[in-house]
């Protein structure tokens, strides 16, 4: 049996069946090897990568800079850095182990699509551009998009956060009164059957602001997810729990408090989640259509211009926010969900 790892920092992204199934394969000195040469395979794919890009020749008219050679060599010193310390962490050399192949997957996809724009053109300009171009591009927009990226993260943390707390509370109210429920469920059943970028022609008339007319859309879509989910928490708690603390003396307000609303807490972490996901597609078509600034303004007016390197600049800036928005939510869902992994056990 494999000893248990309080450091969760580290392996928190690993199921507890795949760490066992790493650290029960028999330790033979051909497996040890084998196991450091698949952990060294994001060296080896990203020094390909780097000499498909620097003794490939370019097509004809294409040009290309030492933007993304610093930019292969800093993800290369990181794989080494990452691989000589798994010779002295076991935690790390398991989580190495398990994503080195996916690691050189992505130098694979890095110099395949390289090949097919820089250097052969098989994905024509201006539709596509190869990475160094979009790296250039996020270098010389970086104010700008700083500046987009500060407004994205405002309206989308002001209608998330409206959305979710305006949510918590119906879904409270529908889970604990069949008035409130009564009230209440047509009008989401009416809400889950239209997107909400459909609203947006509509909200953008009315509001008093771009701002607050996008703000209303994005918190119209994390209400729903978040309603939903508290509502389906609360309705599955078992009766029993309710007789309890009935017994005890507790009165509507505790019964709400401190049995309701605790026991639907993984319900509502996974509805934050899942509003999460709602609110950035819902970001992104809000600000194309009716908001002034914010990466998907950036996006629609450097493609309309058809400055499409800026524009994939843009994309990728927002993959990057939305990836790293995503990451500190499922963190803190991970933390405060912390005694489910022992039931588990």
């Amino acid at each position: 049996m494999h000893k248990k790892t309080s450091g969760a920092d580290v392996l928190s992204h690993l199921t507890r069946e795949r760490l066992a199934e790493l650290e029960s394969r028999p330790r033979t000195p051909l497996r040890v090897f084998m196991d450091y040469v698949i952990c060294f395979m994001p060296v080896i794919f990203g020094l390909l990568a780097l000499a498909e890009y620097l003794y490939v020749p370019n097509l004809k008219g294409n040009k290309s800079t030492s933007t993304y050679t610093y930019f292969l060599a800093i993800l290369i010193a990181a794989a080494g850095m990452y691989f000589v310390m798994s010779f002295f962490s076991k935690k790390i050399f398991l989580v190495l182990r398990y994503k080195a192949p996916f690691y050189s997957f992505i130098f694979v996809l890095l110099a395949a699509y390289d090949y097919m724009t820089l250097k052969t053109g098989k994905l024509v300009l201006p539709y596509f551009t190869w990475t160094d171009e979009i790296l250039n591009a996020i270098i010389d927009d970086r104010a700008y998009l700083l500046d987009c990226t500060i407004n994205s993260l405002k309206l989308l943390f002001t209608g998330y956060f409206s959305g979710a707390l305006l949510g918590i509370v119906t879904g409270v109210a529908c889970g604990c009164s069949r008035n409130a429920d009564y009230w209440i469920s047509p009008f989401m059943k009416l809400v889950g059957a239209i997107p909400s970028p459909t609203w947006i022609p509509i909200v953008m008339v009315i509001a008093s602001t771009l701002f607050s007319g996008a703000v209303f859309i994005i918190a119209l879509g994390v209400w729903y997810s978040l309603t939903i989910a508290t509502m389906t928490g609360i309705r599955n708690i078992d009766k029993s729990y309710y007789d309890a603390a009935k017994t005890l003396g507790a009165s509507r307000i505790r019964l709400v408090l401190n049995v309701a609303v605790p026991f639907a807490v993984p319900n509502i972490l996974q509805g934050l989640t899942q509003g999460m996901s709602t609110a950035c597609l819902t970001l992104i078509t809000a600000e194309m259509v009716g908001v002034e600034s914010g990466l998907g303004w950036y996006v629609s007016w450097q493609r309309s211009w058809a400055q499409y390197g800026k524009m994939y600049a843009a994309i990728v800036v927002l993959c990057i926010v939305f990836i790293a928005v995503n990451w500190g939510l499922n963190a803190v869902k991970r933390r405060l969900l912390r005694w489910q992994e022992g039931m588990t056990e």
